[in-house]
């Protein structure tokens, strides 16, 4: 009797779009579920190396919290290679100009660094009001 590990293939996977309000919830504790939603995780033909998650809406991302002194003390770096080029900017800076990158750049440091990651970072669709576009996909609510 042959006994083998079944590996999911990328056809295998019925891919759903979610909806993920994040409203007054914790920036930290959002970004773990969405990653581990946009990976696969919960599902029971996650394999590590496919894709196997969904697709995540984020909306309400300029209502995110953060704990503690974050707003003031997190700070977010960007460097174009060249000499003396490093910017930097705060967690409270970056929610004014635009919200939607903090959610995503939390998100994005769940994600595995590599092919894969950069791959599965295209599955996230973060917006700062209440509307989006994605009507026709039927997302369904997703309660963090």
């Amino acid at each position: 009797m042959k006994k083998y590990t079944y590996s999911a293939k990328r056809s295998d996977n019925q891919e759903n779009w979610c909806v993920v309000d994040a409203k007054d919830k914790v920036l930290g504790r959002i970004a773990s579920e969405v990653a581990a939603r946009i990976r696969g995780k919960y599902n029971p033909l996650y394999t590590p190396h496919t894709d196997t998650g969904d697709w995540v809406i984020v909306v309400n991302a300029d209502k995110v919290r953060l704990t503690g002194n974050k707003w003031d003390q997190k700070t977010y770096y960007r460097h174009s290679g060249y000499t003396g080029s490093l910017k930097s900017i705060t967690a409270k800076e970056l929610l004014v100009k635009q919200p939607e990158e903090l959610v995503r750049r939390a998100v994005r440091g769940m994600l595995p660094k590599n092919r894969l990651g950069r791959k599965l970072n295209n599955k996230l669709y973060v917006y700062a009001g209440e509307e989006h576009p994605h009507a026709a996909q039927q997302p369904k609510t997703l309660e963090i």
